[in-house]
């Protein structure tokens, strides 16, 4: 038994092993993050505990692992850094939990979290706010939020669930445009090295702003997407709720270009291409991807579908097609 749960409660103990693993539910989640506020020393459990699952973890390996190994040392020196990129965000993630609810008591303390291509991760600020942010993504947000307003800025996809407070409203800045909300749950596609602005709307209801003017442009319902392009704010329907599904790790395609694939393939693995074979790029496509199946696979399966070939360069993290 460890040494900073209560010897009776079994329970809580057992919740935090589920959580560690990443088998938690929301409301689970939810009690974890409760009890990680009540004590500092919960927090040093937590992360003594992590610490001993990340190295089971890194140590343990089927007998095919290791004879793909074998087969690919490549896969040996991917698997490492994967492993280092994981202990960095780690790292980044207690650290931003002990100050953001540990030391909360400090006005504004300014936050960042960066999320490192290939991966995703998910958090929850001081308000209760649910956010989920896609590769490539930063979200900077204050220790505490002011009593006037709920501001943070985003470069990348994020997925919010927006606590509740009508006296409260809640700001996310971006790039380009503004987002305030009461209480909803939304996407918000802005990454400042892409030319397309997004923000789908799912629950409540939000509204676009102009950035420096705070001139309303736009209302959304639920169901709603709004799109900016070429400095040009459309509105559609929401066609898919693959639109979501990188929450989940997964890359969805849903008859796209391969001009827009290269694209969002940019963003996600932080990669760069270089197209010889101009005429592929019109050609559509269809399919879902596991973001941490790696660039190199997603790009084999275009290659079979769409007959291309490729060249990776590990050095500059180019792949030329031809």
């Amino acid at each position: 038994m460890n040494r900073y749960i209560n010897e009776n409660d079994k329970k809580m103990d057992e919740l935090l092993q589920k959580y560690i693993a990443g088998n938690a539910s929301e409301k689970e989640s939810q009690r974890i993050m409760e009890w990680l506020r009540e004590d500092e020393q919960h927090l040093r459990e937590y992360k003594r505990q992590r610490k001993l699952y990340d190295i089971t973890l890194w140590q343990t390996k089927s007998p095919v692992d290791i004879q793909q190994e074998k087969k690919d040392p490549l896969r040996r020196v991917l698997d490492v850094i994967v492993r280092i990129a994981a202990v960095i965000v780690f790292t980044v993630a207690t650290t931003y939990f002990y100050t953001h609810h540990v030391l909360q008591d400090k006005e504004e303390n300014m936050q960042t979290v960066v999320v490192p291509a290939g991966q995703h991760a998910e958090l929850y600020l001081a308000d209760g706010t649910h956010v989920w942010l896609n590769s490539g993504s930063r979200l900077t947000f204050p220790g505490r939020f002011s009593k006037k307003v709920r501001h943070v800025e985003l470069d990348g996809e994020g997925y919010f669930k927006v606590s509740s407070n009508i006296k409260q409203p809640f700001i996310v800045g971006t790039n380009r445009c503004n987002i305030r909300v009461l209480g909803t749950e939304f996407n918000v596609l802005a990454y400042e090295k892409d030319s397309i602005w997004e923000t789908a709307l799912l629950e409540g209801a939000v509204e676009i702003l102009q950035k420096k003017s705070e001139v309303s442009l736009m209302k959304l319902k639920p169901g709603d997407m709004a799109r900016l392009s070429k400095n040009q704010l459309t509105k559609e329907k929401i066609h898919t709720t693959d639109y979501f599904r990188w929450k989940e790790g997964l890359i969805c395609f849903n008859d796209i270009s391969l001009r827009d694939i290269m694209e969002k393939l940019k963003l996600y693995y932080d990669v760069n291409f270089v197209i010889n074979n101009q005429q592929i790029l019109d050609a559509h496509y269809t399919g879902k991807f596991r973001t941490h199946d790696g660039i190199e696979h997603v790009i084999r399966v275009l290659a079979l579908n769409n007959k291309f070939t490729y060249i990776k360069d590990n050095e500059s993290n180019t792949i030329t097609i031809n």
